[in-house]
């Protein structure tokens, strides 16, 4: 052996321990890392189940509420997302009918209130004459109601 692979293999040697320390803090430092993971993962999957049952106690208390913000939500996203061409043309005739229904929908709803309150009498010239009587029923009891409280005051002094 030559004085070269002498120092070579006392190089070594004195290497081992080195080699053996950082392997050990490695594996420590990995060991940790796991460790700490696990722990965050444990805590984050506790919060979500956490805010699940919220929720879901929330949407039970007040469906109405999930209901009215799910359209909302619903009609923003509808007016924030371009319409393509593609689903304008598909789209359109389904529009259409869906106006077209709802227009008649709403006629006939007319149609059928006015022939309900005609049905019991009541058209606008019987309303007009109803509501002018009470007009005139609330102004007498407001006079009457002035004078009798006048009198009161003037029999107290």
């Amino acid at each position: 052996m030559t004085q070269t692979d002498d120092a070579l293999t006392i190089e070594e040697s004195d290497a081992a321990p080195a080699k053996a320390t950082i392997l050990d803090t490695i594996e420590t430092t990995l060991d940790s890392a796991k460790e700490s993971a696990n722990k965050a993962l444990a805590t984050a999957g506790e919060a979500a189940r956490e805010t699940a049952r919220k929720t879901a106690e929330g949407i039970e208390a007040n469906p109405l509420s999930v209901l009215v913000g799910g359209v909302a939500l619903g009609v923003l996203a509808g007016a924030l997302i371009p319409r393509g061409d593609r689903e304008t043309k598909l789209l359109k005739p389904v529009g259409r009918k869906l106006t077209d229904t709802a227009r008649g929908a709403v006629e006939a709803a007319k149609e059928a209130g006015k022939a309900e309150l005609a049905g019991i009498g009541l058209s606008r010239a019987a309303a007009s004459d109803t509501a002018g009587k009470l007009l005139i029923t609330v102004l007498t009891a407001l006079a009457t109601a002035g004078v009798s409280a006048a009198k009161g005051a003037k029999d107290k002094e």
